[in-house]
């Protein structure tokens, strides 16, 4: 069966997978989503048996049924290859009770690599299937995680040129050298004065202006999104979620058919949807724990059923999560809302115009697949305190607004369900923060320094992607104001 996509926010426009894949954004604003969500076709037995590469072959098929066996096949063994330094790609750790499935172990030490190492491999096998001549352009908006590892994908890939906007004052010091030490001559990377949802308005903008379009297309470009509201980004995610669960099975840790429950550290929204996919595809997950920071505006949505962006926007030691327009909870809105495309444009438009949007009583009781909760500062450095003086494993700030938000939840429910922490991050990418947390007597070492300690105290071995950016040359320079980022695109792009 052949299946299609269509936007969130218009009954008529239908896509395939490939061409979901090269739009990115549709062309009416609205993210696309399958017309319905395919069924798992192997058992969790066979699962429990199968490597990473194999997993993803067997989810990936069902969502992306206009490339061949062969296309997607070779997509994935490009992807998930020696850049990741474990074969699992994405080990399973068990600590304090919970089970951290470690997405940090490709070539940027973040959850970002598991879908961006493929991604390129899709679009550029994409635009052979539909006969695309442009240059295609990658635009992407970060908060630090996504635009190092979209950098680090599309890196010398023939027919693409990416560009990265990131808030200049809202990554952290690691994250920032990756991204402005990146090689690659077609890459750009562009700091911007502002927060992360200025950069990622000032993205979609960029997408929406038809006349900046017909320029592009005239001198032989046309843009695409590595951001996670491109379905090429949302798809391989979902692998890990049913990856994990056949690892539990393998492991004895659970029976066939047991329910888990999943919590994810979220901002955009992207990483827990792939997990809601996973369950509506079949997998046996009970929960979905939403796990926020300060800026806890999808915490007060599942609470209120009220998504409101009016508030103070919080830099805080988690800057992946720090976010008040969450993209890809529009596909959660749009599927509860009926798959009624209307009335999803309409609650869409609301939060463009107002910042704001209620759903209805029956919309809200749809939502009883996910737990909502946040963490503050304060709790967030005291749980990687906790878990290492516990058990000596060491975790980053976004897991350990995770890890907090479980404990949250189990107190609050009682339900002992056994669970998945989505690690998404190394520790060794937010090291000022991790040291800081374990003892503040490390506040006078600098970034370097703070990664050969944490190297000896975990017993880890500090990451090659860390190695690489102790002495790499500063190659990207710019930063501009949210209303030159169109220029800056021009210029780069020579038009």
């Amino acid at each position: 069966m052949n299946l299609l996509y269509k936007s969130t926010r218009s009954g008529d426009i239908t896509v395939t997978a490939s061409q979901a894949i090269l739009k990115g954004l549709s062309s009416d604003g609205g993210l696309f989503v399958p017309t319905s969500i395919p069924k798992l076709d192997v058992s969790l037995k066979d699962l429990a048996g199968m490597s990473y590469q194999e997993t993803a072959y067997e989810v990936m098929k069902l969502f992306l049924t206009d490339f061949t066996e062969e296309e997607l096949k070779d997509c994935i063994k490009k992807a998930y290859d020696s850049k990741f330094d474990t074969e699992e790609i994405a080990p399973l750790v068990k600590a304090d009770g919970a089970y951290f499935l470690e997405l940090f172990h490709g070539a940027t030490i973040a959850f970002k690599d598991m879908a961006l190492s493929i991604l390129p491999h899709l679009l550029i096998t994409s635009a052979r299937k539909n006969n695309v001549h442009n240059e295609i352009v990658i635009l992407t908006a970060t908060s630090g995680d996504t635009g190092k590892a979209a950098l680090a994908g599309f890196a010398d890939v023939k027919g693409t040129r990416i560009i990265v906007f990131y808030p200049k004052d809202g990554v952290s010091p690691i994250q920032e050298k990756q991204m402005v030490t990146q090689k690659g001559e077609n890459t750009h990377v562009i700091g911007i004065k502002g927060n992360f949802d200025d950069a990622q308005t000032g993205v979609k903008n960029i997408f929406g202006d038809k006349e900046l379009e017909k320029v592009m297309n005239d001198a032989g470009f046309q843009f695409s999104s590595a951001n996670s509201i491109n379905i090429g980004r949302l798809v391989p995610q979902i692998v890990y979620y049913v990856y994990s669960y056949a690892m539990l099975l393998k492991n004895e840790e659970i029976a066939e058919g047991e329910k888990i429950n999943v919590v994810v550290p979220t901002g955009n929204f992207g990483n827990i949807l792939a997990a809601y996919y996973a369950k509506n595809m079949g997998l046996p997950i009970n929960k979905l724990i939403c796990a926020s920071n300060e800026n806890k505006v999808l915490f007060d949505f599942f609470t209120t059923g009220t998504y409101d962006r009016n508030r103070d926007f919080v830099l805080t030691s988690s800057p992946s999560m720090d976010i008040l327009i969450s993209s890809n909870l529009e596909r959660l809105i749009y599927k509860i809302a009926g798959s009624d495309a209307e009335k999803n444009k309409n609650l869409m438009d609301s939060l463009k115009t107002t910042g704001k949007y209620d759903i209805t009583p029956e919309m809200k009781a749809e939502l009883a697949d996910f737990y909502g909760n946040f963490t503050s500062e304060e709790e967030t450095a005291q749980t990687i305190k906790n878990l290492y003086e516990k058990t000596g494993y060491v975790i980053d700030t976004h897991t350990a607004v995770a890890a907090n938000v479980y404990k949250k939840y189990a107190a609050d429910t009682k339900d002992d369900t056994k669970t998945v922490i989505a690690s998404t991050a190394s520790p060794f990418k937010f090291t000022r923060s991790v040291m800081d947390a374990i003892d503040t007597k490390y506040d006078s070492m600098t970034d370097f320094e703070l990664v050969d300690e944490l190297s000896r105290i975990s017993g880890v071995t500090v990451p090659q992607a860390i190695e690489e950016i102790r002495t790499a040359p500063v190659r990207h320079k710019t930063v501009c104001e949210v209303n030159e980022m169109t220029n800056e695109v021009k210029k780069f792009l020579g038009i």
